[in-house]
């Protein structure tokens, strides 16, 4: 992703990040200078219900994980399905964070 966004010369990028997906997350503008260039996040009011409501209007399929009750998804050694632990935040990396690194660190100064 990073070395995508330098060579492609990318001054925009969009990310589905939403408020309510953790406390990390809680304070997400719409629009941010990151990294030396704009980062919009369109859904960021948008609640687990409002994610429903648009896959069923638009006849759009969950992810097939989903089923199995994995409500976030991670990496594949750290994701955990919900009815392995006790809160949603530990179903990604332990408990430990909720973000990857992707959206955690400034992209344009690598």
């Amino acid at each position: 992703m990073r070395r995508a966004l330098r060579e492609l010369g990318v001054s925009t990028w969009f990310a589905g990040l939403r408020r309510n997906q953790a406390e990390s997350r809680a304070q997400i503008p719409y629009l941010e200078w990151s990294g030396g260039r704009w980062k919009v996040h369109p859904i960021a009011e948008w609640t687990d219900r409002d994610v429903h409501r648009y896959l069923t209007k638009h006849q759009l399929p969950y992810h097939p994980l989903w089923e199995q009750g994995y409500v976030s998804i991670g990496d594949r050694h750290s994701t955990k399905p919900i009815h392995e632990v006790g809160t949603l935040e530990e179903t990604r990396f332990y408990g430990l964070k909720r973000e990857c690194g992707i959206h955690a660190i400034n992209l344009g100064d690598l």
